[in-house]
């Protein structure tokens, strides 16, 4: 019996371009990772916790993308929570032009805001919400 949880609802190649989709977003969390700790490293007394604090956030991210690639409909409220976050950065980029790395981290966060959108539509993401019959 097919049921909305089922997997064959979603056309294959929507279900592959928003698992893909967030493979990139979450290969590029873990190569923003690998860039930071360069900047721990350098960071002056004030602003070591700080940079620390991000680096591991690129891993936080990383390790939601991931799940969202491995359960893209079993994952109520994580699509939510990582769009929100990049949507929002991005708008708080734009309200802080004059911002240290406002413009760079901005425009990444709106690509991210897009892809997360794109996927989420393309796996149907939203079916995370739906109560399933079997619980």
């Amino acid at each position: 019996m097919s049921t909305l949880w089922d997997a064959g609802s979603v056309p294959t190649w929507q279900d592959r371009l928003g698992r893909a989709l967030m493979v990139l977003a979450s290969v590029g969390a873990l190569a923003a990772f690998a860039s930071s700790i360069g900047a721990v490293r350098s960071a002056s007394d004030t602003g070591v916790w700080v940079e620390t604090w991000r680096m591991f956030g690129f891993v936080v991210f990383a390790g939601l993308f991931a799940l969202l690639v491995l359960r893209p409909r079993l994952s109520a409220g994580v699509w939510e929570l990582v769009f929100f976050h990049k949507a929002a950065m991005a708008i708080s980029a734009a309200l802080m032009p004059g911002a240290r790395e406002a413009a760079s981290a901005g425009a990444i966060d709106a690509v991210l805001a897009a892809v997360i959108a794109v996927a989420y539509l393309c796996t149907r993401g939203w079916w995370s919400w739906r109560v399933r019959s079997d619980r």
